[in-house]
């Protein structure tokens, strides 16, 4: 301050060329020049920085408030069944779509606030129209201005004014009737009134700077309320104070109340009205060292806002209504001379200029941090945190992608081995069941043989009632049918099913074995239900009714010693039944007829004469008998008793006849059934032999079907098993795709938000922290 008050001295100096009156510097010329200006070049103005800062930092937010909303949106679009993120994640970002927002828009509407304060009639309204260069807000003698006067730049480069209770626009003429004091209208010591001026025409408001005029603080008691409503966002502190008096309790008061709401506010203190200094030259410097002590004792002793130092560039000596005039006459191209000021006026001019110099650096320093630097903090903040989220992110989208391409490797290894294993062990289990059917076709075969030769033995089992009658005959026959059906079956199973069944059970424990190996271990379990079915056995369907459906019984008395069987001994009985068949039916006797089946194979039949030889012979020995008649015995009888005697033909035929007679005595039912199981047991034989083939591959069949069903069930197993796993593969390949598509999302909002943080930074480097 002490070179300010030599360059002041210097500038009324005389001596120095600088002048003691109006006259002495030209109109037109700039305060450093020792002149007057409009300040209308703010190319250098430190307001710029605000500007520049307050545009940065929107433009930054702007690009913080699409990475959120990309961030949000990328987290809300993750498939919940990844597991990636949490709710708590989604719920912590999602919120700050809203806080960015809210920054967004104080953002947009932040502006450097400068709040005037002091007595009444101490030229506060002068003061913001000198600094305006125009006469917008009322002034004059008296208690005045009646509420806060907001003067802010216009967006549309209209002039207007709107009140606290209405958004309509009011001609800006009006303000003289809304906030003077004189108005019958009285808004309220506390109501706002807000005037839109053109920014154009002023270069504080072209540089967001918004001036703020008050009711004098001695007129009101509501001081706390003052400060909560309109000053708890000012920037810096204006105290217009009287010069012809001194600093006044109610002032310091007012001011204390500030300094405890806010920590260390910006205040300036003008003296104003220091032009009355001119009429008593000779008291000016101590009356302006007496003011100068108890301002700086009052900043920086009371308030503890500055240091001595800086308190000195806080306290100037004004008149803003000799400043306002001019820079009027000014703006009308009015000569100097044309309006007379008093003693020292380009003095307190060009402290007027000073006082404007530095509370544009105050204001804009000030603004900006007061304004930017929470804002800053609070964006690094919310970058960071979900820079640290998308980080989690893509750390737990690799980690799991890892496991799932491991997960998705080890499948196609297990598929790959159990198609290789489930091919080889199909091949192993054919040869198998193919080796065992052909056991089981050669032990049924064997077995059936076996039986058949002993079919005498079943068949004398039988023990039904025997008679010859045609219709018990029928149903005996019927019923030895089922005896021998049930015999032979039952004789098999005995001596076949234990071992079939241990060999079947055998092959197919060692084919639900090896196919177990080939199921996932949550899917063994399901082998118990394709085990083989525990009431398996193998059917021998012999159908022995339609098999001697042919079978006809021969049970007529048949003496030993005649001539048929004779011809029996020699010739067979079948042969020689069809040959008595073919010659007569006068004998009475009921002969077979010919099977419809073969009954003998092929070698057995070439061993006897033809058919057609024997009923040739034999026609032709009963031929001879019959023509010789009673002639051929008589010589037949006379060649025996010249030959042998009567008496040994007597005894002979004595003989002859009593063997007959016993022969016809003892054919009973009990001889006639004898006969009649001795011809079944031929009849059936030959039958029996003809299906020992067709047998025992019906019974190698059925295992055949067994053990392939049984086979084919494990396989339908495992194929299921196949199915889920190339759907696990299909489930894991799409995981992989979405959780490689997260971490490469993740990893660009990752890296978004470090850019974010470091464009912060340079902001904070470049407008908070740069002097």
């Amino acid at each position: 301050m002490s070179g300010f008050l030599n360059r002041s001295v210097s500038v009324m100096d005389p001596t120095t060329g600088g002048g003691s009156g109006p006259s002495s510097l030209p109109l037109g010329s700039s305060p450093r020049t020792n002149g007057i200006s409009t300040r209308e070049n703010t190319a250098s103005s430190p307001l710029k920085i605000f500007v520049l800062a307050k545009k940065r930092i929107n433009d930054i937010f702007g690009m913080i408030g699409e990475y959120v909303a990309d961030s949000s949106k990328f987290l809300n679009s993750v498939n919940c069944e990844m597991d990636i993120v949490d709710a708590e994640q989604k719920r912590e970002v999602n919120s700050y779509v809203a806080k960015v927002a809210g920054i967004d828009e104080i953002l947009a509407r932040d502006h450097m606030k400068v709040v005037f304060f002091g007595r009444t009639s101490n030229g506060k309204s002068t003061v913001i129209n000198s600094m305006l260069q125009d006469k917008i807000l009322p002034s004059g003698i008296g208690h005045t201005t009646n509420c806060f006067l907001q003067v802010e730049g216009s967006e549309t480069g209209e002039a207007f004014l709107v009140t606290e209770d209405s958004s309509e626009k009011k001609n800006v003429k009006s303000v003289g009737q809304l906030g003077h004091a004189l108005c019958s209208e009285n808004l309220g010591e506390s109501a706002l009134v807000r005037i839109f001026w053109p920014k154009d025409k002023c270069p504080l408001l072209r540089d967001d700077v918004v001036l703020l005029d008050s009711p004098g603080i001695d007129v009101s008691p509501n001081l706390d309320e003052w400060i909560d409503k309109h000053c708890l966002d000012a920037d810096v502190f204006v105290l217009v104070a009287n010069a012809e008096s001194t600093l006044m309790v109610t002032e310091k008061n007012f001011f204390h109340k500030v300094s405890e709401r806010l920590s260390k506010p910006n205040i300036f203190i003008l003296n104003n009205r220091w032009d009355a200094s001119a009429s008593e030259p000779e008291f000016l410097e101590q009356v302006r060292k007496q003011h100068l002590d108890r301002n700086i004792a009052f900043l920086v002793d009371e308030l503890n806002v500055v240091t001595r130092q800086q308190a000195e560039d806080r306290v100037f000596f004004v008149s803003a209504k000799e400043v306002l005039q001019a820079r009027l006459q000014a703006l009308k191209k009015v000569p100097q001379q044309a309006f007379p000021m008093a003693e020292g006026f380009q003095s307190r001019y060009f402290e007027f200029q000073e006082f404007e110099r530095k509370f544009e650096e105050c204001i804009s320093k000030s603004a900006v941090k007061t304004k930017f630097e929470q804002h800053s903090e609070r964006g690094k903040a919310i970058a960071n945190a979900i820079r640290v989220v998308m980080d989690g992110v893509y750390e737990k989208a690799q980690r799991l992608k890892m496991e799932r391409i491991t997960l998705r490797n080890e499948h196609f290894d297990r598929l790959d081995f159990t198609e290789k294993q489930l091919n080889l062990l199909t091949l192993e289990m054919k040869d198998k069941i193919t080796r065992m059917v052909e056991e089981v076709e050669q032990r049924v075969a064997t077995a059936l043989s076996e039986e058949i030769r002993r079919l005498s033995v079943l068949i004398d089992e039988f023990n039904s009632p025997f008679h010859p009658d045609e219709l018990v005959l029928k149903v005996y026959k019927k019923e030895l049918h089922s005896h021998v059906e049930q015999g032979l079956g039952s004789n098999l199973h005995a001596r076949l099913s234990t071992a079939l069944t241990l060999s079947m059970e055998s092959a197919q424990k060692e084919m639900t074995e090896r196919m177990a190996q080939l199921l996932p271990s949550e899917r063994k379990t399901q082998v118990l239900n394709v085990l083989p079915r525990r009431d398996f056995q193998v059917l021998y369907r012999l159908n022995c009714d339609n098999l001697c459906s042919d079978f006809h019984e021969d049970i007529q008395f048949r003496f030993s010693l005649g001539i048929k069987s004779m011809m029996n001994r020699f010739l067979g009985r079948g042969q020689t039944n069809k040959s008595q068949s073919g010659a007569s039916q006068s004998d009475g006797v009921v002969m077979r007829s010919v099977p419809l089946t073969p009954q003998t194979p092929i070698t057995e039949r070439a061993l006897f004469p033809s058919n057609d030889e024997l009923n040739l012979m034999s026609r032709f020995a009963l031929a001879s008998v019959s023509s010789q008649g009673a002639v051929g015995i008589v010589l037949l009888g006379g060649v025996l008793v010249r030959t042998i005697g009567w008496k040994v033909i007597l005894v002979s035929g004595s003989v002859y006849g009593l063997i007959y007679l016993y022969e016809r005595l003892t054919w009973t039912n009990r001889a006639k059934e004898r006969v009649f199981k001795q011809q079944y047991v031929e009849h059936a034989t030959r039958k029996l032999r003809l299906i020992v083939d067709l047998t025992s591959a019906n019974c190698s069949h059925q295992v055949q079907q067994e053990l392939s069903s049984t086979f084919a069930r494990l396989c339908h197993l495992v194929d299921e098993a196949k199915g889920e796993m190339e759907t696990d593969i299909q489930q894991l390949e799409k995981e992989i795709h979405q959780l490689e598509e997260a971490a490469n999302s993740s990893k660009i909002l990752r890296n978004k938000a470090g850019y974010l943080v470091s464009e912060l930074v340079t902001f904070v480097q470049q407008y908070l922290r740069h002097e």
